[in-house]
């Protein structure tokens, strides 16, 4: 009797600890900006980037979100620029917006990666730069779980 107490009690404890782990916060696993986006994924990794390019894109990973609202907030000069709202269907979420940036543009871009009560879960920086100065711009690590 003693002993079954005991298993029913290990028991427990390592259910519960299951149910803990199956019900796991939502992350951001990736949050990038990027150049181009091929087949649901960013070509490379932008850090700095000079203004003879038109438009870039933000790249988010988002793991546990399902049924959730998840919002890029494009900052340029501590001024919004523009929001986009996505909605998340699934436990891995892949979500892309993109921007529209004109040459005269320079200096620090952000985006807010933020969770439908305004909470923000990520924010991501890049410069832009007049063109005569050098784009810093990363290949990109593939992720092993695509």
């Amino acid at each position: 009797m003693k002993y079954c107490i005991k298993f029913q009690l290990v028991a427990f404890l390592l259910l519960g600890l299951q149910f803990v782990s199956a019900a796991q916060p939502g992350n951001v696993a990736r949050a990038i900006f990027t150049t181009n986006i091929i087949e649901r994924e960013p070509v490379d990794q932008i850090l700095i980037l000079n203004n003879k390019v038109s438009s870039v894109f933000f790249f988010t990973d988002l793991r546990h979100f399902e049924g959730h609202t998840i919002i890029h907030k494009w900052v340029y000069n501590d001024k919004v620029q523009s929001v986009v709202n996505f909605r998340v269907k699934g436990p891995r979420w892949r979500v892309y917006s993109r921007k529209d940036i004109k040459p005269e543009q320079l200096g620090k871009w952000t985006v807010v990666v933020q969770d439908e009560t305004g909470r923000s879960l990520k924010a991501s920086v890049f410069r832009l730069v007049d063109n005569t100065e050098q784009s810093v711009i990363l290949p990109v690590v593939h992720q092993a779980d695509h």
